[in-house]
This record gives structure tokens, C-alpha cells and sequence, in this order.
């Protein structure tokens, strides 16, 4: 008996109209979420799929010749640290 009932009070749970309306709107939003979720990584990878070229002038390529030199002064501090 309890058995019985209990299937009847579960089919008529589920089959309520406030559980399918919740169900379907889950899914709905579900479904709106991975879309823009899928768009927006779209978007944000470059080229979406393109191969890109990276063009380097040969001047921008440092040698073994070029000096290490920074364009740094180094100044005399010992003024500074006797006042």
C-alpha cells in the first residue's frame, strides 16, 4: 500500500505545472548561458582560428655585437652622501 501510494504522490509531483515551468526555464537558461559563453570565447581568441604572422624587422633582433649598454649614467652619488 505504501508503496503504491507513494508512486501516485511522485507522478503527481512531477507532473505539477510549477516543476515542468522550472524544468523549462533551467533549461532555457542553460541554453542562453553556454551561448553567450561560446560567443564571447569566440571573440576573445585572435583571429578566431586564423593563423597569425608576426612580421620583425631585422634591425629589432638584438646580436652578439651590439653592445649591452643600456643608455645608463651612473653619476658620482659621494656628493650626496657627505651633505
Amino acid at each position: 500500500m505504501f508503496n503504491a501510494e507513494l508512486r501516485q504522490m511522485l507522478a503527481e509531483v512531477l507532473t505539477s505545472w510549477q516543476v515542468i515551468a522550472v524544468t523549462i526555464f533551467i533549461l532555457i537558461y542553460i541554453t542562453i548561458v553556454r551561448r553567450v559563453a561560446n560567443i564571447y570565447l569566440i571573440k576573445k581568441r585572435p583571429g578566431a582560428g586564423k593563423k597569425i604572422k608576426i612580421k620583425q624587422d631585422k634591425a629589432d633582433i638584438p646580436t652578439p655585437s651590439d653592445s649591452d649598454d643600456l643608455g645608463i649614467e651612473e653619476e658620482d652619488t659621494e656628493d650626496e652622501m657627505v651633505e
